[in-house]
């Protein structure tokens, strides 16, 4: 074989290599995130894009049926749940790389458009005027799960059921509130901040004692071995950071003690 035909195959070869990692390096990092976080989650996004140039894209879905999707072979390397249960299951199932940790802690509101009051909640929720109160899928959605504990806990779970109408994620829930298609629903406080005009709706904190404390934690993917773990790595750590911190403080959530 002439010689120029192997240099020109080297040369070939060569490039074909360079577009793979050029390709590799413009990949977006792929990260699933809760669908109470996706307001704050643009915010993050942002802010992250803006230190690193590294670009994501994001995933927003109930936190169970992310953590379905992951077991499944889903190509995520980051997760952001709104609880620490389903990334604690996702690492004693071999799928993270780091222990998971909290990186906001939620609060549960009431919160919708009617015309009575709602800081007393409880009797409201009894009242002929609310019809459909909508939660989130207590087996797939954090916040579902807290708002049907808090019912519980102020013995309304009976009085109220057939009022329920269940969302399948938080993000629902908020669409449901926004339409009007119920009078009055549990969700994240994060959601007002989603909102430009927070006049057409009222709404209360519901009582922390009532329900249990809403750790929302990240996790790194094993899936990110096979990708870029250094892009992964970063964003897992910018969470802590206080420029992120800054950010999930000003939306809605509490802030995590830091070690």
């Amino acid at each position: 074989m002439p010689r120029y035909y192997k240099i020109a195959r080297i040369l070939i070869l060569f490039t074909f290599l360079i577009a793979l990692q050029i390709k590799g390096y413009a990949q977006p990092l792929r990260v699933a995130v809760a669908a109470n976080a996706q307001s704050v989650i643009k915010k993050l996004q942002a802010d992250f894009k803006k230190r690193t140039g590294i670009e994501l894209e994001v995933i927003i879905g109930a936190s169970g049926k992310l953590t379905a999707q992951i077991m499944n072979g889903a190509p995520y390397e980051i997760f952001l749940s709104a609880d620490t249960e389903f990334p604690d299951q996702l690492f004693a199932k071999g799928y993270g790389l780091k222990s998971p940790k909290v990186y906001a802690l939620g609060s549960l509101i009431v919160c919708g458009s009617v015309k009575g009051e709602v800081k007393n909640w409880q009797s409201l929720l009894k009242s002929t005027e609310v019809k459909k109160i909508a939660i989130a899928n207590p087996k797939t959605a954090p916040y579902g799960k807290a708002a049907k504990e808090s019912l519980k806990f102020f013995g309304l779970e009976n009085d109220i059921a057939s009022k329920l109408v269940f969302g399948e994620s938080i993000s629902q829930v908020n669409t449901y509130i926004q339409t009007s298609a119920v009078e009055v629903g549990f969700t994240t406080e994060a959601f007002l901040y989603e909102r430009v005009d927070h006049s057409k709706v009222k709404w209360v904190r519901v009582d922390p004692k009532s329900y249990g404390k809403i750790e929302q934690a990240v996790i790194l993917l094993k899936y990110a071995n096979q990708t870029n773990l250094d892009k992964a790595t970063q964003f897992y750590n910018y969470l802590s950071s206080p420029s992120a911190r800054k950010i999930i403080d000003a939306n809605g959530y509490h802030l995590p003690l830091q070690n």
